[in-house]
C-alpha cells in the first residue's frame, strides 16, 4: 500500500548543525500517530519540511507516491497537508469566523455562503460558535489552539500535522481538544501530533515514533515504545 506521506532518508542542516539526518518515516492514511522526542530532536524541523515550510537538503517526500519536495507550503496546503503551529500563527486584530473564512476563501471554486456555513459548523463542533465574533487575540491560550485546528479543517486536508497542540493548555482544555481529535480521526481523518505531554499523547495515538538527535530510534506502538531501551537511553540516560 501506498503510504498518504512519506520520507525518504530525509535530511535538514542549519550550517553545520544536522537537525535531521537521513529520516525514513511514513504514514497511512486513517492513522493516528504520535512524533515524540527530547527538546532539540528534530521534530518540528521534520514537520516543517513535510508541510513545505522547509526545504530538505538531502532526501524525498512523497505525498500518495508522488514527490513533493520542494514545493512551496501553500501547494501542500492545497494538496490536503493541513497543520497547526507551536505558537499560534492567527490573524489576531480579525475576528473568529473572519479567521476561519481565509483558509476556506482560499480554496479554489470557493463561495463566500458555503465557506460560512462550513465555518460555523467547524466552530460549533468545537465549541467557538458563540465567540466567532470576537477578536482572535481575545481568546485564551487554549481557545486559540481550537481556532487554529479549526482553521486547519476548512482546508479539508486528508492529513494534518498538530505541532505541540497542548503547549500552555490548561487540562480541561487539553482533555478536550484530545476528544476532538479522536472524533476527527474516528470520522477518517489521518493526523500525526507532535507533543511533550507524553501522558496527554499516549492517551491519543496508537503509534509512537521517537526521535533523537534528528534520527528516528523506535516506531512502534505506546506499550513497545515505553520500554525501549533506546527510548530509555534517549530521555533518562538509562
Amino acid at each position: 500500500m501506498t503510504a498518504l506521506i512519506a520520507a525518504d532518508r530525509l535530511s535538514m542542516r542549519f550550517g553545520g548543525i544536522v537537525a535531521v539526518r537521513e529520516l525514513d518515516f511514513a504514514v497511512e492514511e486513517g492513522e493516528l500517530v504520535g512524533l515524540i522526542g527530547p527538546n532539540g530532536c528534530g521534530k518540528t524541523t521534520t514537520i516543517n519540511m513535510l508541510t513545505g515550510h522547509l526545504t530538505p537538503v538531502g532526501g524525498h517526500i512523497l505525498l500518495r507516491g508522488h514527490p513533493v519536495q520542494g514545493m512551496p507550503a501553500h501547494r501542500f496546503a492545497a494538496a490536503g497537508v493541513g497543520r497547526t503551529f507551536q505558537i499560534t500563527q492567527l490573524f489576531g486584530r480579525m475576528s473568529v469566523m473572519e479567521n476561519m473564512l481565509v483558509p476556506g476563501l482560499a480554496r479554489h471554486g470557493s463561495s463566500f455562503d458555503a465557506v460560512r456555513r462550513a465555518a460555523r459548523l467547524h466552530l460549533e463542533f468545537l465549541g467557538l460558535a458563540a465567540l466567532e465574533n470576537l477578536p482572535a487575540k481575545n481568546l485564551s491560550g487554549g481557545q486559540q489552539k481550537l481556532l487554529e485546528l479549526g482553521r486547519a479543517l476548512m482546508l479539508e486536508p486528508t492529513i494534518m500535522f498538530l505541532d505541540e497542540p497542548f503547549a500552555g493548555v490548561n487540562p480541561f482544555l487539553r482533555d478536550e481538544i484530545i476528544g476532538f481529535v479522536q472524533a476527527l480521526h474516528a470520522r477518517g481523518q489521518t493526523f500525526v501530533v507532535v507533543d511533550h505531554d507524553l501522558e496527554a499523547i499516549q492517551r491519543l495515538v496508537n503509534r509512537l515514533v521517537v526521535m533523537s538527535r534528528g534520527e528516528k530510534i523506535a516506531d512502534g506502538t505506546p506499550e513497545e515504545v515505553r520500554t525501549d531501551p533506546e527510548v530509555l537511553r534517549a530521555y533518562a540516560g538509562v
